[in-house]
């Protein structure tokens, strides 16, 4: 070979070794304005929340949507706002835009049944967190969330230290919609129920339950008419910390707010503001980062061919005032 042709094929060369660098940062784009490791695009996760008013499901959804970056994957985040028949016609969508996997907090645990049938039908596998599915229309590949049973011991046990000496009438303000809150009140009420088995002196009444829609203003209302209908209460245990401070709020407005008291249940800011201010006793906490982040890593999993459990649960663990005093998200004094 002669120098000219030496020197063409050497040319040659470096032009296509140029095109191909030119053409990488296009196929890693999108994983270049994640911050993380160059990953390419590898597909998209759609994400049906049950509300994103509520700070709890948001920390879920952002810890998702970060957690599916680091692997490539895009999360499509849409809010139900708790109404079955819009959590279905969002399933619905992302069948059509054929997502690779289908992320739900149920806002029914039986109803959503049909639509997690029909994502199953054109191959898109279904996960949930928090809320669990509890149907037998669909298949779900893994669900992640609290052990609200367990949290709810927690929160019975907390109620039987606070009344064990005097006991009293209490009430509950549920959700029970929602399977995670009927598990947490499964564990509230067994704790009550082997506590006045021991003891008929301090015996803990639960005089009633009411919905309280898992919202403050509902819970409000709802507070204020047990309230009214019982002037002796003692306490109240709340599935929530939106409906622990619409029963603070009831009570508040009846002059009453220092002759009951309220637990609650999941340890978002506000409810961990009102557990440093003494409006709140205490709360078995949640951990929703957690269980964003573990079920993106169980989807991967499954991606991947390995083995996953259908079930992942993460224990809570009560959070008093001490607590608060010492917790680094509340030390920036920023809290109102």
């Amino acid at each position: 070979m002669n120098r000219l042709s030496v020197a063409f094929v050497l040319v040659a060369s470096l032009l296509l070794a140029g095109c191909r660098q030119q053409a990488q940062p296009a196929a890693l784009n999108a994983a270049a304005q994640t911050g993380d490791q160059e990953v390419a695009l590898r597909g998209t996760i759609g994400f049906s929340a049950l509300t994103l008013t509520n700070p709890f499901f948001k920390t879920i959804a952002e810890t998702m949507q970060a957690e599916a970056r680091r692997h490539g994957y895009e999360v499509l985040i849409v809010s139900a706002e708790r109404d079955v028949k819009k959590q279905a016609d969002q399933v619905g969508e992302f069948i059509v835009k054929e997502v690779d996997a289908i992320v739900l907090n149920p806002c029914d645990s039986q109803s959503i049944g049909p639509a997690i049938q029909q994502a199953n039908a054109a191959g898109i596998p279904v996960f949930t967190n928090d809320m669990k599915y509890d149907g037998s229309q669909g298949t779900v590949i893994c669900h992640v969330a609290t052990d609200n049973y367990q949290g709810g011991k927690l929160a019975g046990q907390a109620m039987v230290k606070q009344l064990s000496t005097s006991g009293g009438k209490v009430a509950i303000l549920h959700f029970p919609q929602a399977e995670s809150c009927q598990l947490r009140v499964q564990g509230f009420r067994e704790v009550l129920d082997a506590h006045n088995a021991r003891s008929s002196i301090s015996k803990i009444d639960i005089v009633t339950t009411l919905d309280g829609g898992a919202v403050r203003d509902e819970s409000f209302k709802a507070a204020k008419d047990i309230i009214e209908s019982f002037p002796d209460l003692a306490a109240i245990f709340a599935i929530n910390d939106p409906s622990a401070l619409g029963a603070r709020a009831a009570l508040e407005a009846s002059g009453k707010a220092d002759r009951v008291t309220i637990i609650g249940f999941d340890g978002q800011l506000i409810g961990k503001q009102a557990i440093r201010d003494g409006l709140i006793l205490c709360d078995p906490i949640q951990f929703p980062d957690r269980i964003g982040q573990t079920t993106i890593e169980q989807m991967m999993r499954y991606f991947n061919g390995d083995e996953v459990p259908p079930e992942i649960l993460i224990p809570s663990a009560l959070y008093y005032q001490e607590d608060a005093q010492h917790d680094p998200e509340l030390a920036s004094g920023t809290a109102s």
